[in-house]
């Protein structure tokens, strides 16, 4: 396994435009639920029930959803980042990451340290609400206080639209603008390193192949087996913390080295 760290790090060391890609992976390490497992939030809820035109279309709709939000930002809220949050920010520290893609809503690259303009969010973000008509953007905490207050489904202050966590719900487009970077990224970067995600999710998840396809390296790091890894250079399946956190070692070792 150290030959592996090695030279994944050799890799980052030698690169021009290296990409992490991050999934759920990374957030349960951090002690947020995978929703999706036996036992998370689908085992309680329907997911057809929380479909952005059912949000946009009934207040019943509404509630139920922010019922469910609530349910999941308390995990959220209290999470840390883990040592592979923290080894990805060193990685923009010493000049190694083109950038972040995350299809994370928790927010914990940034709390980790990495600067907004190294991280794509695909999938939105749970720690800001914002407005449907106006756009105008709320702190989360701000809203969860209305909640516990007795709003059932918040209004804007402003104009009166529907507020909503600033995620992307299931039937809700991607977001343009991001989906697009990424793609352009992962077409023009030289390493590709997948941490904690499953590839499953689409479209998200043909971005390795992008990357591949265009003559980067694939480094896929997941607990368990994905689609691509017959395609991938190199493949570790274990936790995402201790095995960044060792390729951050050697990393720093190999730059030294340079110096």
């Amino acid at each position: 396994m150290e030959e592996q760290f090695k030279q994944i790090a050799q890799w980052i060391t030698a690169s021009k435009r290296a990409i992490v890609f991050s999934g759920a992976g990374l957030s349960t390490e951090s002690g947020i639920p995978d929703f999706r497992s036996p036992g998370g939030v689908w085992d309680r809820y329907n997911p057809e029930d929380f479909y952005f035109q059912n949000f946009l279309a009934s207040e019943n709709s509404r509630e139920k959803y922010w019922q469910m939000a609530t349910e999941m930002w308390e995990p959220i809220k209290k999470a840390q980042p883990n040592p592979a949050h923290l080894a990805i920010s060193e990685l923009e520290k010493l000049g190694k990451l083109d950038c972040v893609i995350t299809q994370n809503i928790d927010g914990l690259h940034f709390r980790a340290g990495n600067s907004e303009e190294k991280v794509i969010q695909l999938h939105g973000t749970a720690i800001f609400v914002s407005c449907l008509s106006c756009q105008k953007r709320y702190d989360r905490d701000e809203i969860q206080e209305r909640i516990k207050k007795g709003q059932k489904a918040p209004h804007c202050d402003d104009c009166g639209g529907l507020l909503k966590p600033a995620t992307i719900s299931f039937g809700q487009s991607m977001p343009e603008k991001e989906t697009q970077e990424a793609y352009h990224r992962s077409s023009i970067c030289d390493l590709f390193i997948v941490v904690g995600s499953s590839l499953v999710v689409q479209p998200a998840a043909s971005m390795p192949l992008v990357a591949k396809r265009n003559g980067a390296r694939l480094v896929i790091i997941n607990r368990d087996p994905t689609p691509y890894d017959d395609m991938a250079d190199l493949v570790i399946h274990g936790q995402a913390g201790p095995t960044m956190a060792r390729i951050l070692e050697y990393v720093k070792q190999g730059l030294r080295i340079e110096d």
